[in-house]
């Protein structure tokens, strides 16, 4: 067994929600007990232990939409021009990349934003992938990372219309096989579903496709949903209907579902994505840099749908996408006064509900028989922490690279800022020259 010691607990379980001198004790991949560090010492008196010296012990962060293929194209000079608006950015940088990658690149591009994940204190992680030229292994080529690095993660291939059929077909086996592979066995820590880019990017022909080739499987859609104006308008031009009233009539929407962004939608969406029990996933600081809108999150949570946080391959670190949606919907709704409740929500009770549907047990809670996804954060807060304003001091206080260890499913994977048995340097080394290699392609 192992004792966290000596810690500030934050355990997200509304009937014990924090401890002022805690202690958490984990046996293989659960927790077992949590309780005063003197009391739990004297009840677990021979067992491993790290004294955390007062630093706050919470759980694991789950991050509900990830694009680990985006990676290499941070620091990427533009040869193009500067585009105007979002289908700009995809044909001008996003659908030019994903074309030339390769699976040494989705390797890399896995073991360097899985490590950024891990350092950041994200455990779980929901992933979206395309990589066109590069398509059959493609989730299992990550998924090896994954494992490798002892971090939880669910995958998918965007299926799309826009490399041809073959390739659509390639996408459509990727996500089947993969699911058949990770969904129906007895590990907890890869899972499978089936991506789709957008609707505005697959016919209704596609769509119909995938519908059939997911019956009888275990697993749900993951989709970017009226991102951008141009699904809604493509939507309405060639079938008259909406995105998510089409998305609807394919039955790509459910239980399982992950419908990302939905900043276009009108109040009936709204219904459909409720009456559905579809998730949605909130991604405020690519939707501001992609300048394509703000999603009606406070309608969303109005509505009784569940909505998630993610962050859409633009950063790994969710205390900043915490930050960031706290104020951008201050800022468009002009009332300083919203939006306390909600995010934290989304980022610690709805992503928990979301990882629940694939992943057993509990996550992103501190509690006897939860999952044992805990992370140690260094922050000594300035005024008193209690009970009540746990929140305010994550958001003012706490960021990802606060974060000095990491425990996913029993096993320390981080301590004190360096990874156990993985040699990062000489990993983000090779990351750099693979990356050089995708730019001399490009």
């Amino acid at each position: 067994m192992l004792i966290l010691t000596n810690g500030r607990v934050i355990t997200q379980d509304q009937n014990n929600p924090y401890i002022e001198n805690g202690a958490v004790v984990i046996k293989k991949e659960k927790i077992v007990a949590i309780g005063n560090t003197e009391e739990i010492l004297k009840k677990y008196p021979d067992e491993e232990i790290i004294d955390v010296e007062n630093k706050i012990i919470m759980p694991g962060i789950i991050n509900t939409h990830h694009h680990i293929y985006s990676a290499f194209a941070r620091g990427m000079a533009s040869k193009g021009k500067a585009p105007k608006d979002f289908i700009e950015i995809l044909e001008g940088l996003w659908w030019k990349i994903d074309k030339k990658l390769t699976l040494e690149d989705l390797k890399y591009s896995a073991y360097t934003t899985y490590i950024d994940c891990i350092k950041n204190g994200v455990t779980t992680v929901f992933d979206h992938n395309a990589s066109p030229y590069a398509v059959k292994n493609s989730l299992f080529t990550i998924a090896n990372v994954a494992q490798k690095l002892g971090l939880r993660t669910c995958l998918c291939y965007e299926v799309s219309d826009r490399d041809g059929e073959e390739i659509l077909k390639d996408g459509i086996d990727e996500n089947i096989n993969f699911i058949k592979e990770y969904n129906n066995n007895s590990q907890n820590m890869i899972k499978g579903m089936f991506g789709l880019h957008a609707a505005f990017t697959l016919s209704d022909e596609s769509l119909a496709m995938c519908r059939e080739k997911m019956k009888g499987i275990n697993a749900g859609y993951h989709v970017h949903v009226a991102e951008g104006k141009a699904d809604l308008e493509d939507s309405l031009k060639k079938y008259g209907k909406r995105v998510v009233e089409r998305l609807n009539e394919f039955g790509i929407l459910g239980k399982k579902t992950l419908a990302v962004h939905c900043i276009h939608v009108d109040d009936n969406e709204l219904n459909i994505l409720k009456n559905t029990d579809t998730y949605v996933v909130h991604n405020p600081e690519s939707n501001m840099g992609n300048a394509v809108g703000c999603q009606p999150f406070l309608k969303l949570f109005e509505k009784g749908i569940i909505t998630g946080l993610g962050t859409d391959g633009y950063t790994s670190d969710m205390f900043e996408s915490m930050k960031v949606a706290n104020i951008i919907h201050k800022h468009v709704n002009q009332n300083p006064s919203v939006a306390w409740g909600e995010v934290p929500e989304a980022m610690f009770k709805n992503n928990r509900k979301i990882a629940g549907e694939y992943f057993e047990g509990e996550l992103g809670i501190l509690k006897e028989g939860a999952l044992a996804d805990v992370i140690v954060v260094d922050y000594d807060p300035l005024t008193p922490l209690t009970e009540n304003n746990i929140n305010s001091h994550i958001l003012f206080g706490m960021m990802g690279r606060s974060v000095v260890t990491t425990i996913i499913n029993g096993k320390v994977v981080m301590k004190d800022r360096k990874l156990i048995e993985i040699d990062e340097k000489e990993i983000f080394k090779q990351s750099r020259t693979v990356a050089q290699k995708l730019w001399d392609r490009m």
